[in-house]
């Protein structure tokens, strides 16, 4: 009996051990909701983000601001003396994802510019781009309102320079989107406020020759599904973001 008890001790006492050891991500349960969702932004701080490239998220370009996270324009931050401006950086989660459902909603102040990015390599980035993502850009910018002219693979919602969306109905600038974003194996897709509008396929001679025409060609394994960050883009412009959450796929759909 006494090594029967023995035995039980040390297997109740490796069962929570074995546990974290097979755990990949550590999530608060205060960060989870029902369905496998965790919460990117509690409309509180930044603590499930962090800088690309830099030390510490720069607080004069990433502010959080009545339950969002604003972007702040370039053209609304005090120059140092000698006219250079603070460092720039994209956001990153700290968590990267593999295959993933993510939500979230964004405005953007008129005639602006930026995006959401995903199956971003920090290393690529930080290699390539200093402090700002190498990754697949779900684009977000006022369509109507911009300065410069705009191909159909720029436009709001397409995979930015690879796949235009198609019949995608974006609110003005300065009212909320719905974006959603699913990627899973090769599979990627795009939503706009309710309705998809677009979907590729990695891996594919389609998709293989529309990276080989664009501006990511000369990234090696830029195309290569991967484990990956998610990053809102640090671009000259006013955006704000809300309500981001993401689930792991792996268990789900």
């Amino acid at each position: 009996m006494k090594k029967a008890g023995v035995f039980l001790w040390v297997l109740l006492m490796l069962v929570p051990a074995c546990r974290n050891r097979t755990s990949s991500h550590a999530v608060h349960p205060a960060d989870t909701l029902s369905g496998g969702w965790e919460i990117l932004f509690n409309g509180k701080d930044l603590s499930h983000w962090q800088a690309l490239g830099l030390d510490s998220i720069p607080s004069v370009w990433w502010r959080v601001e009545e339950g969002t996270i604003h972007k702040v324009a370039r053209n609304k931050v005090q120059p140092y003396p000698g006219g250079s401006l603070p460092p720039t950086c994209d956001l990153m989660t700290n968590d990267t994802y593999y295959d993933f459902e993510l939500e979230f909603e964004w405005k953007i102040a008129p005639g602006s510019n930026s995006g959401i990015k995903y199956n971003v390599s920090e290393k690529m980035s930080k290699q390539y781009s200093g402090t700002h993502a190498l990754g697949f850009e779900y684009q977000i910018i006022d369509d109507t309102g911009y300065p410069g002219p705009l191909s159909p693979l720029q436009h709001t919602a397409a995979l930015y320079a690879l796949v235009p969306p198609q019949e995608a109905e974006p609110q003005p600038a300065g009212e909320w989107n719905y974006g959603r974003i699913l990627l899973r194996g090769n599979h990627g897709e795009h939503w706009l406020n309710g309705k998809k509008v677009l979907e590729y396929e990695m891996g594919t001679p389609r998709f293989d020759s529309l990276v080989a025409v664009s501006k990511y060609h000369k990234y090696p394994g830029f195309a290569r599904h991967r484990s990956g960050h998610i990053v809102l883009q640090d671009h000259a412009d006013d955006v704000w973001f809300r309500n981001l959450k993401i689930r792991r796929l792996q268990d789900h759909l």
